[in-house]
């Protein structure tokens, strides 16, 4: 079974519809996509091992947790960055990774035209983020490129995404889980998610 978690937040589903809005403005779109990643993120790492420390207080000594994860975040350009900013907003101390792609329009396959990480993997898990997970295509291939530089756990995080997308992510790597802010109905002709919110990226970045 595909390890799936949409999200049931009333802020999160406020936002979405407000990011979905066709018109919402860029510099607002922006906004949006830096919060909803922030919330999505604080969601998806609930799960974080920690590690019992004691901290001193101006009083005493108190019992505490410190995450025991250290954590890339690794955003698919170019839409993933917005989401990125709103990650480490959650977690500052984080290292961002980036990989390069784009979708070819007639083939809806994936290229690589960057890919900027460590040549030693210095993470213990990895947040791969995307606006949206459509085909499914990008994100098979981010998960690849990180495991092969030997990041072993990995989660995705998607503002949108279709069962199409779902579907084949899980079945490439059904050991990393999906957490989404909305699954949608479905995928139309040209591969875009209906209803969706039009190009993440476009919208972001004002080159619509």
């Amino acid at each position: 079974m595909a390890l799936v978690f949409p999200s049931t937040h009333p802020l999160i589903l406020h936002k979405l519809t407000a990011l979905r809005a066709v018109k919402t403005e860029p510099a607002e779109f922006r906004r949006l996509v830096r919060s909803l990643a922030m919330l999505l993120a604080y969601e998806a790492t609930a799960d974080l091992p920690t590690n019992r420390v004691e901290v001193v207080t101006p009083l005493a000594t108190a019992p505490g947790s410190a995450v025991a994860d250290t954590i890339g975040i690794v955003p698919i350009l170019r839409a993933g960055l917005g989401m990125a900013d709103g990650v480490l907003d959650l977690i500052p101390e984080a290292q961002v990774w980036h990989v390069g792609l784009f979708r070819d329009e007639h083939t809806l396959r994936p290229t690589e035209y960057y890919n900027k990480l460590p040549t030693e993997p210095r993470v213990s898990l990895g947040l791969v983020v995307d606006p949206m997970l459509a085909t499914g295509g990008s994100a098979v291939h981010a998960c690849a490129v990180l495991r092969k530089a030997g990041i072993g756990r990995l989660k995705f995080l998607a503002l949108i995404a279709a069962p199409e997308g779902i579907e084949r992510l899980s079945q490439a790597y059904p050991d990393v889980p999906i957490h989404v802010g909305v699954i949608d109905e479905s995928l139309n002709s040209i591969g875009f998610i209906v209803p969706g919110l039009g190009d993440a990226g476009d919208r972001q970045f004002a080159t619509t």
